[in-house]
């Protein structure tokens, strides 16, 4: 039986992947994965933790009143710089750039727990195709979702980010 997905929960769990990966929520939504990695990263960390990661999120996001240097910095300072947060928000962030869920680190575990699931892992087989990683050098992953017949005779063409 799968375990319920709280909505509300999962709203803020796709803003905060939004502010971490630099993606915007219909393009995580786009990959399948936004669900999968939701429940894969609670199941791990336990629900406190999680909770306690969407909270100082949204803490973060209200004080900076839709200023993006202000949500960036607070992010690296309530989140990233956190010793319980920090690390989750990082596996949040490989997660959806290369599709691997990584064992947290030796430390983390000592002092927070460990999940018998927190182990090194790709969630799905669609992870490594549906990467993060691959829009955003303007690639596509190497033995799928190919560029079509004869596109490798030409240069490359890696569009400009609107966001550079």
């Amino acid at each position: 039986m799968t375990k319920q997905i709280d909505q509300t929960q999962f709203q803020h769990f796709l803003r905060l992947s939004s502010v971490l990966t630099d993606f915007e929520e219909f393009q995580l939504r786009g990959t399948g994965q936004a669900e999968l990695y939701y429940s894969t990263a609670a199941d791990i960390v336990g629900d406190g933790a999680m909770s306690a990661l969407l909270r100082a999120f949204g803490a973060v996001e209200a004080a900076a009143q839709g200023d993006q240097v202000q949500l960036e910095k607070g992010l690296r300072r309530a989140i990233l710089s956190d010793e319980r947060l920090g690390p989750i928000a990082r596996n949040l962030i490989k997660l959806w750039y290369i599709g691997t869920w990584y064992q947290l680190p030796g430390s983390w575990r000592e002092r927070f727990g460990v999940a018998a699931e927190d182990k090194t892992f790709i969630p799905s087989p669609m992870s490594y195709v549906e990467g993060l990683l691959w829009p955003a050098i303007g690639a596509h992953p190497p033995g799928a979702k190919a560029p079509g017949y004869g596109t490798w005779s030409g240069a490359p063409e890696i569009p400009k980010s609107p966001r550079l």
